[in-house]
């Protein structure tokens, strides 16, 4: 019974001991440890209110226990100034505190914002140029876009150190959330939107990458592996990439869409034109019609119910010659496109 209750009371140790390693509170990437920075303060402040309570519970507890005859039995007792003071005006500070540090950090480490800094010692010169990365969260996989470099990767991502890294960010299918732990918080990539984020790897190594928003049956293999390379090992890594032959195109992009797990990283030495705004606009295949074209006939006031009963059917010239009434009204199914890719069909 003895070696048991050893036993339980060892495994708060072994969760101690695997906090020795969380990435969250030892970041490699500035904005992460902006974060990281955050969640200590912020818990720091909850626990100036959060130790004393617990305390002065256990000190009462112990020292109005029925068994202490000694402690002062004041029945009358109902206000005390100092007291309230104490009770209300330190959360209320506590409070006022975690508002302000809030405010600031929200605006400080909006995902969407330029970074202004590459670490808390190092401002951005004025002739350091971002690395631009298009991500899509694929079913059960991620592929990164570099458009300035004409490459893309599946289930790898890489950037050199010290440089800052935009992000544009979508999904193909379902919600997903893009977060590498070691670099910056995580942010949602959703079908049919983009979202931003900006950050900077300070450390070269490997780290971990993954979605932290359920989305079926391949979730939990839905990882990926980022890199922090110097800029000579990346310019290594961008000319491997260029050198393989597999071309990423919408084609090969509706194959790669295809739902998969455990999906090996693989490289692509070229990238159709303009293949992610497709991919945000739901029209890789060129046969439907992209969310900004259908936009954009609703900016001029959208075919309205009217027009969609003339596109829809009209009377048949052919009616007058018969005396049945099947030809009365001829039915043409119609779709609307594009003007480079138009076609007619019955």
């Amino acid at each position: 019974m003895i070696r048991k209750l050893a036993l339980l009371s060892s495994l708060p140790l072994l969760a101690l001991l695997n906090g020795c390693k969380l990435v969250v509170l030892s970041p490699s990437g500035d904005i992460a440890s902006q974060e990281s920075h955050l969640l200590v303060v912020a818990t720091c402040l909850m626990l100036i209110i959060i130790v004393p309570v617990i305390l002065l519970t256990i000190l009462f507890a112990w020292r109005y226990r029925a068994s202490n005859l000694e402690a002062k039995y004041d029945p009358e007792w109902n206000h005390s100034t100092g007291l309230e003071l104490i009770i209300w005006g330190g959360p209320l500070l506590i409070v006022i505190a975690l508002g302000l540090v809030t405010w600031i950090t929200t605006h400080t480490l909006d995902p969407y914002r330029p970074l202004d800094r590459i670490s808390e010692q190092q401002p951005i010169s004025e002739n350091v140029r971002p690395i631009t990365v298009e991500v899509v969260a694929l079913d059960w996989k991620w592929l990164f876009i570099y458009p300035e470099l004409g490459i893309a990767t599946v289930n790898e991502l890489a950037a050199p150190v010290n440089v800052p890294i935009r992000f544009k960010i979508t999904a193909s299918t379902v919600m997903n959330s893009f977060y590498v732990p070691a670099l910056a918080g995580q942010i949602y990539a959703m079908p049919g939107m983009q979202t931003k984020l900006h950050a900077v790897i300070n450390s070269p190594g490997e780290y971990e990458g993954f979605s932290a928003n359920y989305s079926g049956a391949g979730f939990s293999n839905m990882r990926f592996k980022f890199l922090g390379m110097s800029q000579r090992d990346f310019d290594s890594w961008v000319r491997l990439n260029k050198s393989n032959k597999n071309e990423l195109s919408r084609q090969a992009y509706l194959a790669l869409e295809k739902p998969s797990i455990k999906e090996p990283v693989h490289y692509y030495g070229a990238v159709a034109p303009d293949l992610y705004d497709a991919v945000i606009n739901r029209c890789v295949d060129t046969k439907d019609m992209c969310m900004n074209q259908m936009m954009a006939i609703d900016s001029k006031g959208g075919l309205g119910l009217g027009g969609i009963a003339a596109v829809a059917s009209k009377p048949s010239p052919y009616a007058s010659l018969f005396d049945g009434g099947a030809l009365k009204k001829q039915v043409v199914v119609s779709q609307l496109c594009t003007a480079k890719e138009s076609f007619l069909r019955e």
